[in-house]
């Protein structure tokens, strides 16, 4: 479902930038930024949901992925909340994107443990099976690199981003 979210939000910031002339999102480079900002918004909004809420993961389910060497869970779903959302406000502002992309890919990458420790343990999300670990692996490092590309870290030239609107 996220790898969906980032494509469609990608891809409908693009279109503005295209059909609409909106030169914020002249670029595929800026696009992804603003859809992966999308995508941690919805993702970071788990970390804070009340275990009651069964139609989305919860924070509870956030705290069944943390594995048993990592302390404070609990703590650690927040934080790491907190952080996507700070990640997701700094991608999209120019000044911050690069900074945010480099911090985001280290993030994900600290994340890995939680997202291998959820598949295969068969932690539930929303009542539904955790996504596979062949899958989970794979969409972290396209996370990863998507904030790279987003940050003009890897490789090609760091973009011109337009002005805010």
């Amino acid at each position: 479902m996220t790898v969906i979210v980032l494509a469609v939000a990608t891809l409908c910031f693009r279109l503005l930038g295209a059909v609409l002339g909106l030169a914020r999102f002249a670029t595929w480079r800026v696009s992804a930024a603003h859809g992966l900002a999308v995508m941690l918004v919805m993702t970071a909004s788990a970390h804070f949901v009340a275990p009651e809420v069964t139609f989305m993961p919860n924070h509870a389910d956030m705290v069944a992925m943390v594995p048993p060497f990592i302390p404070f869970p609990a703590f650690v779903v927040y934080l790491t909340g907190v952080l996507e959302l700070a990640g997701a406000v700094a991608l999209v502002h120019p000044v911050t994107r690069r900074a945010a992309g480099v911090c985001l890919a280290l993030l994900f990458l600290l994340m890995l443990p939680a997202n291998i420790h959820a598949a295969l343990t068969g932690v539930t999300f929303a009542g539904e099976a955790a996504t596979p670990l062949w899958q989970r692996v794979p969409e972290q490092v396209l996370y990863i690199g998507i904030a790279l590309w987003a940050a003009s870290v890897a490789g090609g030239r760091p973009s011109r981003a337009a002005p805010a609107i």
